[in-house]
Parts: C-alpha cells; structure tokens; sequence
C-alpha cells in the first residue's frame, strides 16, 4: 500500500509544477505577439528610445557614444528622435527661443544649442512622407503628407497662393499682392526693370516674420515670385523666419526654390557686401525705417551698385500709413537711389553707382562707415548703422560693370584678384571641377542632371566651381563658405550664383529633408580649427546635421584624403547610410578618395523594429 501511495501523492505536484512552466511559456508567446502586432509595443519601444535618446544626451554618455561610432565599435544604427521632431530645426526651436529678448527681434533669429545639450539622433521623416515631386511639375504641386500644414492652406486659399487637392498641395501662383498671378506681376516690373537681358541674375526675395505686424492678410507669397523668376534666368534667394505658417520656407524648398531660413532682426543677413542685383520685397512688412533706417541700410549693404529695390505693400500708397511711406521715400533720398516708378503699391528704386552722395544733415542721422567696418562680414555680426561705402571694396562689381548671365559665369570677377594668385586660382579651381562633376556622372553614376536631383548643396564652396559646372542641369546649388576659412562668397555671387557663410559645427538654418544632393570637398576640415588642427566639433555631429538636411534616397558625395573617407564611412553605417567608396578621377594630383552614399528610406516603424 506504501509503495502505491508514492504517486499518488507525486503526481499532482509534477502536473502543477509543469502547468506553470507551459503558461508561462505561452504567456511569453502571446507577451511577444502582442507587441509586435499592436500599437502599445510601438509606444512601449518609443518610450524606450525616447529613454535611450535622454541617456544620450548626459555629456559623459554622449561623448562615449560619439567615441564608440567614430572608431566603429558600436553595431547599432543611431536612435531615431521621436515623432515630434518631424521638422526640427536646432537653432531655430521656438521651445528654445521664446524666453529671449523681443527687441529688434532677436528671439527669431538663430540661437543654437550647444551639441552637449542635443541628444544624438536621427531626425525622422513624417507619417505618410513620399519621396518629392520632380523638378518641374513641384513648382506646381507638391505632396500633402510630406508637410500636413493645412493651416496656410486655410488661411491663404481665398488668395490664389495655395490650395489643397486631394494628395496634393497645389500652387496656382497667385498671392496677396499679386491676386492675378505671379507672372502679370513679373511682367508689370519687367516694365521698369530690365529683366530679360541677362544684366540682371542674383535676387534677393525678403519674406515677412515681423510678428506685431502679422495678421490674416499678411504675406506668404515667398518664393511664388522666385519660383516663376528662374525662368526669365534670374536666380532667386528667398529667406523668411520660422513662422506661424509653418512654414513658407518648408514650402519653397519642396517645391525646389532656392530659400533658408533667416531673420533680419539684430544682425547682418550672412552675404558678403554687393551681392544682389536685386532686392525684392512683396509685402514683408519689414519696418525699414526704424532704427534710424538700420534695415534699409542692411539692404543697401546687399544691393549692387546700379541694382534694383522693389518693395511692394505696406506702406507704399497704403492706407493710414503716410508717415511710413514718407519716411521710406526719405531714407531713399538721403541715400540717392533714383525713383524708377511708383506704380499702385509698388516702388522700384535704382541705387546710384558710385559713392552715396550723403548730406551732411539728413534727418535719418545716416554717415558713411570709416574703415574700420569690414563691409562683407557677416556671420553673426551685429548690424551697422552706417551706410557702406562702394569704395571700401576694389574692383568693379556695379550692374553694368560685371558681364551680363551667363557670360560672368565662367569670367574671373574683380573681387577674385583681392586674392594672392586668385585669377589663376578661380581659373584652375573652374577647370578642376567641370572635370570632376564630369567624372561623378559618367564614372561614379551620380544622379546629377536627372529628375531625382533639384536641390543641391555644396557644403565647402570656395570659389563656387562645382556649381559652376552645374549651370546646365536643373538644379539650383546652395554654395556655402565656412565662416572661417578664406572668405570667396563674394566671388560667388559676382560669378552669378548664390550661397551664405556658415560654420559647420552649428547646424544650417533650414527645415528637415531640404536637400537631394550633399557635396562636400574636405570634409575633415570643417570640424577643425585653422592653424592648429585640432578638432572644434564631432565629425559625428557634422554627419548627422548632413542627415537631417538630407532627403530619403538623396544622396551624398564626399571627398578626402583615405584616412577620413575611412572615418566618414564608418560614420556612414551609424547614420544608416548605404555607402561605397572610389578612386579619384586620373586628372586629379593628391591621394584622395571618395564615397558616395544614398540615405535610406527609413521610418519610425522600421526604426523600432
């Protein structure tokens, strides 16, 4: 009896110890199933990243990090940043801003973070994001979920700027001071202003942000009147502020206009001196008065000698603005531009070549500034109020004295003999780069000259020769000088194209997903100080600015010596980048290397998984 009563007492001991393993096992598969399949494990996995993304940006653990990727010791791709993020600009967060000083703005303008303090992430597409309409049909129409902003669409739909069509937002070219078309008001001006000779290309088209002035019928026309200016061959440059619209800079790129983000407010805009033929304002409301006329100088600063200013709007003509308006036509005569037309709301004026003929006593309080004030810096450097004199700076750089488009385009200007050897320098860096642009599409199959490619940057200009020898395909380039190096933006746009100073351990003034094409000559050196070599930022950062600006699919295309095409491309696998690396065209002297690279079509959902 002993001996059968030994299992019966077992028994349910084995069954239950065996019950419990099986439900635990089977809890574990449905656990599993149940985040994989359901939205609570999405949130659960973007809680842990948005964990992850807090840890990383502690400065100890960043650093670490950021060490980890350079040496390609860590396997993981970098997190993605949360959904929020979709249209981060760094030195541009209002979050980050909205505690500074109004005064003259300053608020708006660029306040970034320092990288310590920016968790280290890739910044992710939004839901439903495709890649863009192709250049030309995207002046015309564009995708509504790359940028669900139906407010400006709300807003400005009963004024012909833009209006939502199914999956599309569509621009029929229209806006508040052109309700007939962008192109009758293009025609009017070609009235006055001698559009269509080619003596006439670089624009500069000023957009509205001066909040105390905005109400409903303010402007978001910004780069309408760009976009259909290139096809009388100008080049356009629109720039406003992150705005309540969110944003017609955001909308202008997409489209494929040439714009950034930028805000007259308490510095100069970042162009050398003489740089535009023509300065357009459209209803920006930008007080050029006040201040003792301080903006009206900056623009005077930027306007070619023998160049053209368009102000369009409030106050010209306008209703309860007679003080304004005089004022406006005062500072003008003090300043001795010749009145072309005032046409309705409209003014065109000429600016004199050759010295402002100043009074001595001009209500304004306006004088010439004394050598002291270098007339082309212009990275963060406090506006003037004094006017440049056209003789600090040699040369001929006036409308008239610079050959007419394109000619200027491959012509030594002026400016490039300020240079030690700089005509043949310009001349050599002119043949070096129609060789190598050569070489990127028909050896290394870059997309260049094709549909997928409209908005192009090139990261480290110098004299602009990689842009030059784009003149030909559909694209505009953003040519930008670091802040730091030898200063060649001028030459720039004496050669007819167009670009801005920057320092590349900041990041650039423009929206997410700006850009199909990256190029970047020298990429080591962006982060280095001169002189000493030593680094001021992370090649990391630098890589994953490069991302943020960068479109799905777009592509990359960087050259350097072997030893940081090595470093660059381990950093390439982090920001999730499919790379491969070249051998320099035979022409070039040197040992240097190059990688291309396409960014990967990546969303949030992929990302978690």
């Amino acid at each position: 009896m002993g001996h059968l009563s030994l299992p019966s007492k077992r028994n349910p001991k084995q069954w239950k110890l065996l019950d419990l393993v099986s439900a635990a096992f089977f809890g574990l598969v449905v656990l599993f199933l149940f985040l994989v399949f359901t939205p609570f494990g999405d949130s659960l996995a973007a809680s842990g990243r948005q964990a992850l993304l807090l840890s990383s940006s502690d400065p100890r653990q960043r650093h670490r990090l950021v060490e980890l990727i350079e040496a390609g010791q860590h396997p993981q791709p970098i997190e993605a940043c949360s959904a929020e993020e979709v249209d981060h600009m760094p030195c541009e967060d209002p979050r980050r801003n909205s505690q500074l000083s109004r005064e003259m703005n300053f608020y708006r303008e660029r306040q970034c973070p320092i990288p310590d303090e920016t968790p280290l992430c890739l910044i992710p597409p939004p839901n439903g994001y495709r890649v863009p309409v192709r250049w030309p049909d995207s002046l015309h129409k564009i995708w509504h979920a790359n940028m669900p902003h139906n407010k400006i669409a709300e807003r400005k739909g009963h004024q012909g700027w833009m209006k939502e069509d199914g999956e599309y937002f569509i621009f029929p070219g229209g806006g508040t001071m052109f309700p007939e078309g962008a192109i009758p008001y293009i025609e009017k001006l070609g009235q006055y202003i001698p559009i269509r000779n080619g003596g006439l290309r670089t624009a500069l088209d000023m957009g509205c942000g001066f909040l105390r002035f905005m109400t409903n019928n303010s402007s978001s026309q910004v780069a309408s009147w760009g976009g259909y200016l290139m096809k009388e061959g100008l080049l356009p440059l629109s720039f406003a502020p992150r705005d309540s619209h969110k944003s017609q800079i955001q909308f202008a790129l997409e489209r494929g206009i040439p714009a950034f983000v930028a805000m007259l407010g308490t510095r100069r805009l970042p162009f050398p001196a003489f740089s535009f033929d023509l300065v357009h304002c459209s209803r920006c409301l930008i007080p050029f008065t006040a201040y003792n006329a301080t903006y009206f100088i900056e623009v005077d600063r930027l306007l070619r000698p023998g160049g053209y200013l368009v102000i369009s709007g409030p106050p010209v003509q306008w209703a309860k603005q007679d003080k304004e308006w005089a004022d406006l036509q005062g500072v003008a005569r003090s300043l001795c531009y010749e009145l072309i037309a005032v046409d309705g709301n409209t003014v065109i004026w000429k600016k004199p070549s050759g010295d402002s003929c100043l009074p001595s006593q001009n209500e304004f309080g306006l004088h010439l500034c004394d050598e002291s004030v270098d007339p082309s810096s212009a990275w963060y450097y406090k506006l003037e109020k004094c006017v440049t004199p056209q003789s600090s700076i040699k040369g001929k750089y006036d409308v008239g004295g610079i050959p007419s488009w394109p000619d200027r385009l491959n012509k030594a200007p002026a400016r490039a003999a300020l240079m030690k050897s700089g005509i043949d320098l310009f001349e050599a860096d002119t043949r070096r780069w129609a060789r190598r642009v050569a070489y990127y599409k028909n050896s290394l199959n870059v997309k260049l000259g094709t549909p997928a490619v409209r908005n192009v940057m090139d990261m480290n200009a110098f004299f602009g020769g990689f842009a030059a020898a784009l003149a030909s395909d559909p694209v505009w380039v953003m040519n930008v000088v670091p802040a730091r190096k030898p200063i060649t933006l001028d030459v720039i746009f004496d050669r007819g194209l167009i670009g801005v100073y920057h320092d590349w351990c900041e990041p650039f003034s423009t929206y997410p997903r700006t850009y199909d094409l990256i190029h970047v000559s020298g990429i080591e050196s962006l982060v280095k100080a001169p002189g000493s070599g030593k680094n001021r930022c992370s090649l990391v950062d630098l890589m994953v600015e490069m991302d943020r600006i960068l479109r799905p699919e777009g592509t990359v295309v960087i050259r350097d010596s072997p030893e940081a095409i090595e470093r660059v491309a381990r950093i390439a696998n982090a920001v999730r980048w499919t790379a491969t690396i070249h051998e320099k065209e035979q022409e070039s002297h040197g040992s240097q290397k190059i990688l291309v690279a396409t960014k990967n079509f990546w969303t949030l959902t992929s990302a978690s998984h």
